[in-house]
């Protein structure tokens, strides 16, 4: 109701209720209408008989581009009713803020997603406005990967996640990274649902490893094994795919627990083992390349996709134990004979050394046993001598067969590393690849050449030359054979059977009992020599009829041997 003749009480009831209002506004956001626009200023009155001015500024910004004009109704934030100027302090971003500021507690308390726009960066990250809020985007949270170029996404709209919120501090930290691993994560699902086992499709080489690539099937990653890539040895991925390539690949096995899917390319091909047997029959000869050295053999392809191993041992049949790299090298082609074939394994053993002569059989045709040969000494062990022979083979000189008379330990002491020396074979053993050769055969054998006409039964004189309690060491006159006439073999008599009957320097007659060349043994007895004499008398001079005693008929022996003598 009008006041006509206002009284100082009036006035005083109408100052009260303006300091109300005053009160009730400021630190709040209200609405007002622009009323003039003066350069970049617009002027806005907010209702309380006064009009505050905001720069044009604070109504632009990332995604607000609509231009501002006279009668247009806003929403500013009222700092205070009057300044000094007798005008109202006002701020649209300040209303902006607070409006924001409510509106994302509620979106953050549902776990919604809320919109911004990505506009400047800053360390560690980026500042994203929310609408008037500003927010902290951490570099870590662009994307699910890292993004080195950030400029496409300036700007321009996008959902965002809200992680953080503090409206004390006035901080908010946003991730646009959990958008997209939900929304990628949903994509996964539905992807892998639709796939089987044994499906074809295409898709994009987005990155490779040292064991294989990850292929963009359209949302969800496989991997593609480098052993799946291609039948044939695959060293590493590059050498047939490149990043960006759109490759046709098969489905060869889908987790649809851990989304995790294997993908083939080779599969797509015939497989080139199948009846493998059939054309690489066993002991067959076939020319490969040499793909990989390792340790234990070589890899040779002799084809694409069919591979097999030389093993270290089959390399060479007289280099041993030296690795494979010092026998054949990377992409040289070479001959070889295949061994064995497993299909269910995929494995095929291929020989090398195969391909040439066996040595041993060489040598075994060239020089059969008992031949002499030359050759240098490799090795000294405590067993004897290894001697380098033509073919580049060895052959062994064992102890017992390095001197006749003297132990083997005490000879081999005379032999060095590099003498040249000659010997004769004694044995070749092609399956075990052993020759065995005798250095004290090359002169003959000393017992068999002193021996002479001696046999079994002959009747020898020898010389004693020593005598012990267990028998004699004779000599046989006119060779150097030595031998010992034990104690029993001293007589026929028992009570004859003493050594000391005899000295040293005497000579006694006894018959050969044993002559072993082999053995290399000579066994005499006088005993023996005895009883081969009376059997001899009484069939020459007595007889079960003539009634004669043996003394008798010995004695006649003994007088014609002595005539004979005469």
């Amino acid at each position: 109701m009008a006041v006509t003749n206002p009284t100082r009480d009036d006035f005083a009831a109408l100052l009260e209720e303006s300091f109300q209002n005053e009160d009730l506004f400021e630190g709040s956001v209200v609405k007002g209408t622009i009323v003039a626009i003066e350069k970049d200023l617009a002027v806005i009155d907010v209702g309380l008989k006064t009009e505050g001015r905001v720069a044009l500024k604070e109504f632009s910004g990332p995604g607000r581009d609509t231009p501002l004009k006279v009668g247009d109704v806003v929403e500013v934030y009222l700092e205070r009713v009057e300044n000094a100027l007798g005008e109202a302090v006002l701020s649209r971003d300040k209303a902006r803020r607070e409006e924001s500021w409510v509106r994302l507690e509620e979106q953050f308390n549902k776990n919604e997603k809320v919109t911004g726009v990505i506009f400047n960066q800053v360390k560690g990250g980026f500042t994203v406005d929310l609408d008037g809020a500003v927010a902290f985007l951490p570099r870590s949270q662009v994307d699910i990967r890292p993004v080195r170029d950030v400029g496409p996404l300036m700007h321009t709209p996008q959902p965002f996640q809200i992680l953080k919120m503090d409206k004390r501090r006035g901080n908010i930290v946003v991730s646009r990274r959990t958008v997209l691993e939900e929304t990628r994560a949903e994509q996964r699902s539905e992807l892998v649902q639709s796939l089987e086992e044994g499906q074809i499709i295409e898709g994009v080489v987005k990155n490779i490893t040292d064991y294989g690539a990850f292929v963009d099937l359209g949302g969800i990653d496989g991997l593609l094994h480098v052993t799946d890539i291609a039948w044939r040895r695959i060293n590493h991925p590059t050498e047939v795919l490149s990043i960006g390539q759109t490759v046709r690949v098969q489905i060869i096995r889908v987790n649809h627990e851990t989304h995790r899917i294997s993908l083939g390319m080779k599969q797509l091909e015939a497989d080139p083992w199948s009846g493998i047997e059939a054309k690489y029959p066993v002991g067959a000869k076939f020319s490969g390349r040499v793909t990989n050295i390792t340790d234990y053999g070589a890899f040779v392809e002799l084809e694409p996709g069919i591979e097999g191993l030389i093993h270290v041992s089959e390399m060479s049949w007289t280099k041993k134990n030296v690795h494979p790299g010092k026998i054949v090298s990377t992409s040289q082609e070479v001959e070889v004979v295949i061994l064995e074939v497993d299909p269910v394994k995929r494995r095929i053993s291929l020989g090398l050394k195969q391909t040439l002569a066996n040595p041993w059989e060489s040598f075994s045709e060239k020089y059969p046993i008992g031949s002499i040969v030359e050759g240098e000494v490799k090795n000294k062990t405590e067993f004897g001598l290894f001697i380098g022979l033509d073919g580049d083979v060895d052959g062994m000189v064992h102890l017992s067969d390095l001197d006749w008379n003297r132990p083997g330990e005490q000879v081999i002491d005379e032999y060095n590393r590099g003498d040249m020396v000659k010997a004769q074979v004694l044995d070749v053993d092609i399956e075990k690849e052993r020759i065995s050769l005798g250095i004290k055969q090359v002169g003959g054998d000393p017992f068999v050449e002193a021996s002479g006409d001696i046999r079994k039964g002959a009747v020898v004189t020898c010389e004693i030359l020593a005598v012990t309690e267990g028998g004699l060491e004779v000599k046989i006159v006119d060779s150097d054979l030595t031998t010992f006439i034990r104690r029993a073999d001293l007589s026929r008599d028992r009570s004859e059977q003493r050594p000391e009957r005899f000295a040293a320097g005497e000579k006694v007659d006894a018959r050969v009992t044993n002559f072993d060349k082999k053995a290399r043994k000579i066994a005499v007895s006088i005993k023996a020599l005895e009883i081969a004499e009376e059997k001899e008398a009484v069939a020459q001079f007595g007889s079960s009829d003539s009634g004669a005693s043996l003394g008798d008929i010995l004695g006649a022996a003994l007088k014609a041997r002595q005539g004979d003598g005469e």
